[in-house]
């Protein structure tokens, strides 16, 4: 087993929306002393003024922090990887924690474990992460530190007898849960000596250096002026940085296996560098890329047009603009007979839509007009070819068509025992088959439905 790797411990924090993680990695920067209590603001991970504003984290960041523990006087290198929360995000968070071999669960002492706590909670055990459970805002007076405690137990299936109980807002249990990190993750076990072998788990554009790329080492060493080539597309590039966020940029003359940094290495274009995707050394390649990557998709269509057909040019250089840094982002020229000229775009979900709109209109100052959401469907035509159609106006004739088909959803919904009622309606109304109920602990449903995408996406 490689020493020089021993001391590093990366992990992740997952929680439902609003539990408390933003404030939780705010604490621990502090008490690691990797930000200053000059520097240090609320939220400092969320760098977007949006995501301040709403409270949810959209663009996964990385940071790197050293830790003296008080249990064995050693010194520790952590590496927390803040992750997206909403479900839109769901693969850049499962490319996230496969970069990790921890998580750490904020579980709300006043609500208890909610719907995407569980969801995160699973994807991270598929990942085989060791979970360290931490009971948050135990200063509020609702909060119930024992009953959260069982719930996680029942409900998750953790042993939380040693969960930490933590208020992050009071900085609570903030060294207990740096030394349960230390104690509890394991060290990476990757080989500094191995041929390259990194996961991409985000990518931005910077008009400066073209791509950054975070990573993480899974085998081998990253220097500059090495050639490296990305494994789904066998585009070679050569090195020109590597280096770690702590939690300003830092140059570092290597990055080896185990670490989380970032590379830059003169890439233009951010659809070279896919979120999921491997690098290595065309010289000396990998035998395997690191599993899990696929090409993201977007689920979810909408016309944007401006108001004044003026600003057309504007709009279209935003969208461009908008794409370089979000590459699940895609749009096309379209014309409307009511509207005008304007873009096709695309997105992830309803969430992803509402930010990227509110971006365009904000950052780029233009005023817009957004149509309903819809879905792609699936045409046969009667001579067998088949057709995706995201826009009604490009709909073959009646004679051609074979068959319709349309996107549908395996949902698993989870509701508190008086609601069930409804939320069978509602789903029922909505065209769905019902597949599977159970119950979770005492107070908690799980509904299993299949139903139409569409039906989801329009005031569901």
């Amino acid at each position: 087993m490689p020493a020089e790797n021993q001391h590093l411990r990366n992990f992740s924090i997952i929680a439902h929306i609003d539990h408390g993680k933003s404030t939780l990695s705010d604490r621990l920067l502090e008490k690691t002393g990797t930000v200053s209590a000059r520097e240090a603001q609320d939220q400092f991970l969320d760098n977007m003024e949006l995501e301040r504003e709403r409270g949810i984290t959209i663009k996964a960041q990385s940071v790197r922090m050293n830790w003296r523990s008080k249990r064995d006087g050693k010194d520790y290198v952590l590496n927390l990887i803040d992750t997206p929360g909403h479900v839109d995000f769901a693969y850049e968070v499962s490319r996230s924690l496969s970069a990790c071999e921890g998580a750490v669960l904020v579980v709300d002492a006043s609500q208890g474990v909610e719907a995407q706590t569980l969801a995160n909670v699973y994807l991270a055990l598929e990942h085989d992460l060791t979970v360290v459970p931490v009971i948050n805002k135990i200063d509020l007076p609702s909060a119930d530190v024992e009953g959260t405690r069982r719930e996680i137990e029942e409900v998750i299936g953790l042993d939380a007898s040693r969960a930490v109980a933590a208020s992050a807002k009071e900085g609570v249990g903030i060294e207990e849960l740096l030394e349960e990190i230390v104690q509890d993750v394991p060290p990476p076990k990757g080989d500094p000596g191995a041929p390259l072998k990194a996961l991409i788990f985000d990518s931005w554009y910077d008009s400066y250096r073209g791509v950054i790329m975070l990573v993480r080492i899974v085998e081998g060493t990253v220097r500059p002026r090495q050639k490296i080539m990305f494994m789904s597309n066998r585009r070679e590039y050569e090195v020109s940085e590597v280096g770690v966020f702590a939690p300003k940029a830092r140059g570092k003359e290597n990055l080896i296996a185990g670490e989380v940094g970032f590379v830059v290495a003169n890439v233009k274009v951010i659809h070279d560098a896919k979120v999921g995707d491997t690098l290595t050394d065309p010289l000396r390649p990998t035998d395997a890329p690191v599993p899990g990557f696929k090409e993201i998709k977007p689920m979810v269509f909408s016309g944007i047009f401006p108001v004044d057909s003026a600003d057309y040019e504007s709009t279209r250089d935003a969208l461009e603009k908008l794409r370089l840094n979000d590459s699940a982002f895609v749009y096309e020229p379209e014309t409307s007979q009511a509207l005008g000229f304007g873009f096709r775009c695309g997105y992830l979900g309803l969430l992803h839509m509402d930010i990227v709109q509110e971006r365009l209109e904000r950052e780029y100052g233009l005023n817009l007009i957004t149509t309903a959401p819809s879905v792609v469907y699936k045409i046969v035509k009667k001579d067998g070819s088949e057709v995706l159609i995201d826009n009604p106006a490009k709909l073959p004739g009646e004679g051609e068509i074979e068959k319709f088909l349309e996107p549908v959803l395996r949902s698993h919904v989870y509701v508190p025992n008086e609601y069930v009622g409804a939320v069978l309606q509602l789903c029922q109304d909505r065209r769905g088959t019902q597949k599977d109920i159970k119950y979770i602990g005492t107070k908690r449903v799980q509904i299993t439905y299949e139903i139409p995408l569409a039906e989801v996406v329009f005031d569901f």
